[in-house]
C-alpha cells in the first residue's frame, strides 16, 4: 500500500484509508474488519464523535489500541448530539470543540488525535475562534494536525486561507465531479483531499447497473442517464471499480480514499480493485463519459 504526504504536514497516510462509520457495533466483527485493513497496509482510520453517538469511536479505540503508534487516527467534531439522543445541532464553538476533543480521546483510548476535523461548517461560524481553538489543541499536544470535512466551496476557501489546515474531506467520484473546482485552491494552500464516496454508493462497482435500476436519479443524473453512463464505463477495458479508484488517485492533491466496508470480504474487494492498474487513456475516456459540474450553492465568490 503506497502512502502520501498529508498536505504540508509530516504525516503520511495510506492511499486507501478506512472509513469507520460502516463498522458493526459488535466489537468482534469490527476487530476482524480492522485487522483486515491493517494486514493489507491501511494505516489511516477515520471516524467521528457523531457516529453512533460516540460508540463508533469506542469500537475503533478498542480495535486499534495495540497498533496506535503504527497508524494515523482521525476523528471529527462540531455536531452536538441532543440530550434526548434523537438528533444533533451544529456547534463549532471553542467550548464544544474543547469538550469534544477530551471526550473523543477517552473513547479512542489515546493521548492525541493525528487529524482533527471540523465536521461541517457554515459562513455564519466564527471561523477565527475555530482556528484559534485548533491551534491551541496543537500546542497542547492533543492533536497533531487539523482539517475540515465540508462540501461548501465558500466555507472551504475561507477555512484554508485563514488556517494551517492540512486536509479537506469531500465526496468525490466519477459521478460527482463538483469538487474539481476546488483542487487548485487545495494545491495553493498545501492541503490534501480526503475523498469519500469514491464508488458512489456502489454505482461504480460490478453491481452498478443493478443499483442504478433501483435508483430514480443520482445528483443531476436521471435514471436513464445514470444507466447509460454506467454501461459506458463498464464497457471500458478495465474493471469499473478500479477505474473509479484510480481516477480519484490520479488527482495531484489526493491524500487518501476513505473506503468503508461492513465485512472483511467487502474491504478486500476494494483493496484488490485498488491494486489493479488502469491506463491513463482509460481514465481520460472515463472523464469524457461523465459530467463535469460545479456546486450550485455555497459559491466561492460571495
Amino acid at each position: 500500500m503506497h502512502k502520501r504526504q498529508l498536505g504540508k504536514s509530516d504525516l503520511f497516510v495510506s492511499e486507501i484509508g478506512f472509513g469507520c462509520m460502516s463498522l458493526s457495533t459488535n466489537q468482534q466483527e469490527a476487530n476482524k474488519i480492522i485487522q483486515t485493513a491493517l494486514n493489507n497496509g491501511i494505516t489511516y482510520f477515520d471516524t467521528a464523535d457523531l457516529y453512533d453517538q460516540g460508540e463508533n469511536e469506542k469500537i475503533v479505540g478498542n480495535a486499534l489500541k495495540d497498533n496506535r503508534q503504527d497508524i494515523i487516527l482521525a476523528t471529527k467534531v462540531g455536531n452536538r448530539v441532543n440530550a434526548s439522543g434523537d438528533g444533533w445541532s451544529w456547534d463549532p464553538s471553542k467550548k464544544w470543540i474543547t469538550t469534544g476533543i477530551h471526550a473523543s480521546l477517552k473513547r479512542l483510548q489515546t493521548d492525541y488525535i493525528d487529524v482533527y476535523q471540523l465536521h461541517g461548517g457554515m459562513m455564519e461560524d466564527d471561523v477565527d475562534e475555530v482556528i484559534d481553538t485548533m491551534e491551541s489543541l496543537k500546542k497542547e499536544g492533543l492533536i497533531r494536525e487539523y482539517g475540515i470535512s465540508s462540501i461548501r466551496p465558500n466555507v472551504i476557501e475561507r477555512f484554508l486561507q485563514k488556517s494551517n489546515a492540512v486536509s479537506v474531506m469531500m465526496q468525490y467520484s466519477l459521478l460527482d465531479r463538483r469538487p474539481e473546482e476546488c483542487f487548485s485552491l487545495l494545491e495553493d494552500n498545501q492541503a490534501s483531499l480526503l475523498i469519500r464516496g469514491t464508488v458512489a454508493k456502489g454505482l461504480l462497482t460490478a453491481d452498478g447497473l443493478n443499483r442504478a435500476n433501483k435508483t430514480h436519479n443520482y445528483l443531476s443524473y436521471s435514471n436513464k442517464e445514470l444507466i447509460d453512463t454506467i454501461e459506458k464505463l463498464q464497457a471500458l477495458d478495465a474493471p469499473i471499480s478500479s477505474i473509479a479508484l484510480q481516477y480519484a488517485l490520479q488527482i495531484k492533491v489526493t491524500g487518501s480514499l476513505i473506503i468503508g466496508a461492513s465485512s472483511s470480504e467487502q474491504l478486500i474487494e476494494s483493496i484488490e480493485a485498488y491494486k489493479q492498474p488502469v491506463p491513463e487513456s482509460i481514465l481520460l475516456e472515463a472523464a469524457e463519459i461523465t459530467k463535469r459540474e460545479i456546486y450550485l450553492e455555497h459559491r466561492i465568490t460571495i
